[in-house]
């Protein structure tokens, strides 16, 4: 049995990685699903054990650190063992900074998208450790090349990306692989609830969503990445263009990223 931590797992990529694992894994995964709607984690939960998962549904919010080391207890109290942890949790912003008077929710943000994922990962490597384990953290391509108006979100998935790529060095020996998932445009309703520059909630996508990836597809690409233990999943071909040219050409690279946003929302100056 294959014992699996998803944070963020009420909706979107979270809750399609657990229904695709216990479609595929059965009887054979137990899917530890946490998240902060408690009904929607359930409907999750109660989704992948018709499809003959074990499931643990913790209620909790990443931006807490007692809470990601009780999810991590509880799981391991439960099932004796942790084979994966998928930090998924994360919540988008879109602000341009000259617009943002306030910064105390950049700070949250960062509590969510980067310390959830420090404090989950902190609690759960000794079991890792012990199993040999799996680690995933889904950042994003605003963590590989910056984009207007993204500097708040941006900043935590680079520093996702940092941590976790140092940790992957750290954990080579323990025989722990780190796999960092880069998605692009993804069709799920996360951008709808970032924040905007009052701290509020957007309402709505910044970005052009005409090619968004689907979710199904998305949540396929990281677990394939995770099963196979691959170092980084980068979701799209523009954004695997995007990462070599942003060496050679940066200013190419800019340009690219101001046409993936609406004209609405684009600077001017």
């Amino acid at each position: 049995m294959e014992v699996i931590v998803i944070t963020g797992a009420s909706d979107g990529i979270g809750a399609e990685m657990a229904r695709q694992l216990a479609r595929s894994r059965g009887k054979e995964a137990a899917l530890v699903l946490a998240a902060r709607k408690a009904d929607q984690l359930q409907s999750v939960a109660d989704a992948c054990s018709a499809l003959g998962a074990q499931t643990l549904v913790v209620q909790t919010d990443v931006s807490d650190e007692a809470q990601c080391r009780r999810l991590i207890a509880t799981a391991a109290e439960r099932f004796g063992r942790i084979d994966a942890l998928i930090n998924n949790a994360g919540r988008s912003a879109h602000a341009l900074f000259e617009e943002v008077e306030d910064l105390r929710w950049y700070e949250e943000l960062m509590r969510v998208n980067l310390w959830g994922s420090v404090w989950c990962t902190h609690a759960a490597l000794s079991w890792l450790k012990a199993s040999r384990g799996r680690l995933v953290a889904v950042s994003s391509l605003a963590g590989l090349i910056g984009v207007p108006g993204r500097s708040a979100y941006g900043a935590t998935k680079f520093a996702m990306s940092g941590f976790f790529e140092s940790l992957r060095a750290e954990l080579k020996p323990h025989g722990v692989s780190v796999t960092t998932a880069y998605p692009g445009v993804v069709d799920t309703r996360i951008r709808y609830r970032g924040y905007n520059a009052q701290g509020g909630e957007l309402g709505s996508s910044s970005l052009k969503e005409d090619k968004a990836m689907p979710v199904a597809e998305c949540a396929a690409l990281i677990i394939e990445g995770m099963q196979s233990r691959r170092r980084e999943v980068v979701m799209t071909a523009k954004g695997k263009l995007g990462r070599w040219m942003k060496l050679i050409a940066p200013g190419l690279v800019e340009k690219l990223a101001m046409a993936a946003l609406k004209e609405d929302v684009k600077p001017h100056g």
